[in-house]
């Protein structure tokens, strides 16, 4: 047997479910309040047609760590994924600012992780958590619990008016902390009170989750009300720290050599064309480094495996919808870029999103093109309600019952602009040379368009070339160059479910 299938082997033996011992804390107070998107569903309706809701967020988990999870596989077999699934940015506040609104960053004005024109404080700031995923749902009937990392720049103790720890409206149940991606010696605002954490294994962070989410599916379940949770781990982020009993998992594990591992594609765009080949000392870092992220993900698929474990002891399996996700991808080694993200090449944008349970499909693999925004209107088409008017996305209901949408978008919008240069932002790249200027791209099934703030354009055939390997920008048209173009700026103008939808269809 491979060192590889034995560690998984290793891995696959660990899934047990223990059980939590962990009591609920009382709910937050005044978090409940109308939305102006959803109205309030009867307290009668069936289960059939209001289930309950689990959404697993990942950090920074891309598709080559799906191997690694025994519980996530099984869940995959047991449901639906989506093979096109991409984020409106691969960077972390701009991608979690689009799921909570189910908007494009040009409409919640969340570009960047923190600073003038991104992070917690300015989504505050705009007012936009008044109306997300979660007021939805709260006015509607549902018990709403929010679990790990919300947005950067978030801090537990923050308050405003020298109250009490900030809690969002929309939220029942609040568990989150700050900067914690170390899982260990970290804050979480526990609704409205802040608990610190040490650095014992019962303290690691992706565990600590594990146990309120499962007393909070426990809970809820015991009340007949439908529920709806987000546990938003900070594994695999970097600095990639694993449970301590996952620290020896996969010995010799290296990043995989891809056909695209330390290639520069041909005819790259400027900002990537003079980059160096990776050295040695860069190569063995990101195997150590990757070696690591596998292991961090054992204890996220563990979590995954005993919150559906909990669905069923609760009785309530069959009336709930799970669904796993990742904020972004990321790269390590592909076109001769070490660790990170923020390009538009397939490691950072196109992550797995996987749903499984009620009403969902088994065995089905969807190629349609879906993005983050269509995760709010699926939770409130879920659950009975309206989507709101601003919303940008289309409902995935249809498309997780295996039915065909009439009409359905072409292409994803993905918008990125100059990364902050804060060393203290937990995705600062000290390299400049690494991270790509200005951008917008869109990306469809069969292509690639991206197109720089400096002028230069990169345009891959997602099926003749995988890998993104040969930049095709320079075989175009004038005419294919002019249409791309302007589906681009009406992409990157438009707002609201209807014109997003057009604006990304017809690119021919």
């Amino acid at each position: 047997m491979s060192s590889f299938r034995r560690a998984l082997a290793v891995a696959a033996s660990l899934l047990a479910v223990t059980a939590c011992t962990t009591t609920e804390s009382s709910p937050g107070t005044g978090n409940r309040s109308a939305s102006p998107s959803a109205s309030a569903a009867p307290a009668t309706e069936s289960a059939a047609s209001r289930p309950n809701i689990v959404f697993v967020l990942t950090d920074d988990l891309s598709e080559n760590l799906v191997r690694y999870m025994p519980n996530l596989l099984k869940m995959q077999k047991e449901g639906t994924r989506f093979v096109n699934y991409t984020v409106t940015d691969s960077l972390c506040c701009p991608s979690r600012a689009s799921l909570l609104k189910g908007q494009f960053p040009h409409n919640t004005g969340i570009f960047k992780n923190h600073g003038s024109d991104g992070g917690f404080r300015l989504f505050h700031s705009r007012g936009q958590e008044k109306s997300t995923f979660a007021t939805d749902l709260q006015a509607a009937g549902y018990r709403t619990g929010f679990f790990g990392k919300y947005l950067n720049e978030y801090l537990p103790a923050t308050s405003f008016g020298g109250g009490k720890p900030y809690v969002p409206p929309g939220w029942d149940q609040w568990f989150v902390g700050g900067n914690a991606y170390d899982n260990f010696n970290y804050a979480l605002n526990e609704n409205g009170t802040v608990k610190k954490y040490g650095e014992k294994p019962a303290d690691y962070l992706t565990d600590v989750l594990a146990a309120r989410t499962t007393d909070f599916i426990t809970t809820s379940a015991a009340t007949g009300t439908p529920f709806m949770l987000e546990v938003a781990t900070y594994a695999p982020h970097a600095p990639y720290t694993p449970a301590p009993r996952d620290a020896n998992l996969f010995p010799g594990l290296k990043a995989p050599r891809t056909a695209a591992y330390d290639k520069v594609p041909a005819d790259a765009p400027a900002w990537l064309a003079p980059h160096p080949k990776l050295n040695a000392q860069q190569k063995a870092r990101m195997d150590q480094e990757f070696r690591k992220r596998a292991q961090s993900v054992v204890s996220v698929d563990r979590m995954l495996g005993a919150l559906r474990s909990t669905l069923t002891k609760a009785g309530v399996a069959d009336e709930t919808v799970v669904i796993f996700s990742s904020d972004n991808g990321y790269h390590m080694g592909e076109h001769s870029l070490p660790s990170g993200k923020q390009t538009a090449f397939d490691t950072d944008v196109n992550v797995p999103l996987i749903a499984a349970g009620h009403g969902v499909k088994a065995g089905q693999t969807v190629d349609a093109v879906v993005a983050n925004i269509d995760l709010r209107p699926t939770f409130t088409d879920l659950a009975g309600v309206p989507a709101a008017a601003e919303v940008d996305g289309q409902s995935l209901k249809p498309l997780l019952a295996g039915e065909t949408p009439a009409r359905w978008r072409e292409a994803a919008l993905i918008e990125h602009r100059d990364p902050a240069t804060d060393p203290a932002d937990p995705d600062y790249e000290q390299d400049s040379i690494n991270i790509p200027p200005t951008y917008d791209a869109i990306r469809t099934a069969r292509f690639t368009y991206v197109q720089y703030v400096d002028g230069t354009r990169e345009y891959y055939d997602n099926r003749a070339d995988p890998d993104q390997l040969r930049n095709l920008a320079g075989d175009l048209s004038a005419d294919r160059i002019a249409r791309l173009r302007a589906s681009v700026k009406a992409m990157t103008r438009c707002a609201g479910a209807q014109a997003c939808l057009t604006a990304a269809t017809g690119l021919g």
